[in-house]
């Protein structure tokens, strides 16, 4: 291949949501530039994206507990909660955009109303509930939030949660109606596919071997076609590495300043599928406990209804666990190759720091299925093993770098961004609440990568993103018309009947 022939303006690795989101909007900000997309596998939403890979879906921060904690003093720091919500709205605009644009023709396919409670037990649990609610229900982003301590109420919310409960200990909840349940294998295919049919050239069963920046300030990639076992080269003004947990050794093998001293710390996962329709029939709600001590963030239990190929599902998860693989499709030997001179220390002290938290992933992994049945019974009493089957979820890479407040090798419970100084190429690390908040972080990148350009785009922007540059919590005008007018364009606004699913 002569090089004038595979020269881009940006070339995007892996073709997940993240690689979607961004090329999406590059495709609506710059429609002349020339882009590639370069995945491993043999089609879109392959790996964390895919819908079976991924927890929860659809986090707005309404019901997880994880993104309030309570601080020392009693109070409860609602904070990362409000940041999730705001950033999630933005996604909400950005993919109503691409429905009034027909780039995605039926909303249904992905995003689907569903109510989002969290529950808790015992005395303690329900004050912290309580204080939460207390500390949120004054927020516009909460709008709609109910709180209730009531039997009654409860088996009305969550008829098989409640069923059979014992009710010797104190039990609360609290439910929003405003969540939804998102499939990001769905919207990613569905993206990819539009930016395909745009002229962007998509090349599945590629993968990246190497990168390297030449004199010119251009990318040089060498990729390997794994269907002819071809090698070609590409290059281009910018690269984003969106490539899951195969992220951290394509930034490694960047070389650039900003790649030192990271590190990435794997956690697998698996989630109980439930095969009754029955059971999945007398549930209809996103349900999100509190994560036992030592757990990590995305190992909070929550039994949840989701809407995958257009039908109702039952997911109770996630069980975490071990696996030295970065991807699902990785190897056994992805932890110990990402260990560098320049990270070793770094990676040491997280391995001394996080003696917890690895003890804890070990007594998951050995977990029988009749102990994770003991846990399921936590959310429904009277569930039956017959009823449930195990899938393995998608692997999830932690951040693990140096910083201030936790010092050397501290571990990252979020979604990283790393970006060359001069802007030329960024990756994008970590996990949880990532895809919910894709449009946000995409736009970061842009902001980063393109800081000329986004003077001119800012007006097209605010077109796709009415609220751009607004904190929606200070705005609650603003915020309510916002909703009003998503609900409508995606189809929120009414609860899915059987015949709406199914058509």
């Amino acid at each position: 291949m002569g090089n004038r022939e595979t020269k881009s303006d940006v070339i995007l690795i892996g073709a997940g949501v993240m690689s979607a989101t961004l090329g999406s909007l590059l495709k609506e900000l710059a429609p002349h530039w020339k882009m590639k997309v370069f995945e491993k596998l043999a089609s879109a939403g392959e790996e964390s994206s895919n819908e079976w890979n991924n927890a929860g879906t659809g986090h707005a921060a309404l019901c997880e507990l994880n993104y309030t904690s309570e601080k020392p003093d009693g109070s409860v720091d609602i904070s990362k909660a409000i940041n999730v919500n705001e950033q999630f709205q933005i996604s909400r605009q950005f993919w109503a955009y691409l429905v009034q644009s027909n780039v995605i023709r039926n909303p249904k396919d992905f995003i689907m109303p569903i109510p989002h409670i969290s529950l808790v037990h015992g005395a303690e649990n329900v004050q912290f509930l309580k204080k939460r609610m207390e500390a949120l229900s004054n927020n516009t982003l909460f709008h709609g939030m109910e709180y209730t301590e009531d039997i009654h109420k409860l088996n009305e919310w969550m008829p098989l949660v409640m069923n059979g409960r014992k009710t010797d200990e104190p039990i609360a909840a609290t439910k929003i109606d405003s969540g939804t349940d998102v499939n990001f294998g769905s919207l990613t295919r569905m993206l990819i596919s539009h930016l395909n049919e745009q002229n962007v050239e998509v090349h599945f069963q590629h993968s990246v071997k190497d990168l390297k920046k030449d004199s010119s300030g251009l990318w040089k990639l060498k990729i390997k076609n794994e269907q002819t076992g071809e090698v070609e080269y590409h290059s281009a003004k910018f690269v984003f590495i969106g490539a899951g947990g195969g992220s951290l050794h394509l930034l490694q093998k960047t070389g650039i300043p900003e790649s030192k001293q990271i590190g990435g710390f794997p956690v697998s996962g698996l989630f109980m599928v439930c095969k009754n329709k029955e059971v999945i029939e007398k549930h209809h709600a996103k349900v999100y406990g509190k994560a036992k001590v030592g757990a990590p963030p995305m190992s909070v239990p929550h039994l949840d209804t989701r809407y995958i190929n257009n039908e109702k599902s039952l997911l109770f998860g996630p069980f975490a666990g071990f696996s030295p693989k970065f991807l699902k499709t990785g190897s056994n030997m992805d932890l110990i190759c990402s260990v560098k001179p320049n990270n070793f220390f770094t990676m040491l002290s997280a391995g001394m720091k996080e003696m917890g938290l690895t003890k804890y992933l070990i007594q998951q992994v050995l977990l029988s299925n009749e102990k994770r049945l003991e846990e399921l019974r936590e959310f429904i009493p009277d569930a039956q093993l017959e009823d449930w089957q195990m899938i393995v979820a998608g692997q999830r890479v932690q951040v693990i770098k140096d910083t201030v407040e936790g010092g050397k090798g501290t571990l990252q419970f979020g979604t990283e961004v790393v970006t060359a100084g001069d802007g030329s190429i960024a990756a994008l690390l970590g996990a949880s609440p990532g895809a919910s908040t894709a449009v946000k972080v995409m736009l970061d990148v842009l902001a980063r990568c393109f800081p000329k350009e986004m003077k001119g785009w800012e007006p097209k922007i605010k077109k796709m993103i009415p609220s751009y540059g607004l904190a929606l919590m200070d705005h609650p005008k603003h915020f309510h018309e916002m909703i009003r007018t998503t609900d409508k364009i995606l189809g929120l606004g009414e609860e899915p009947s059987k015949e709406k699913i199914l058509s």
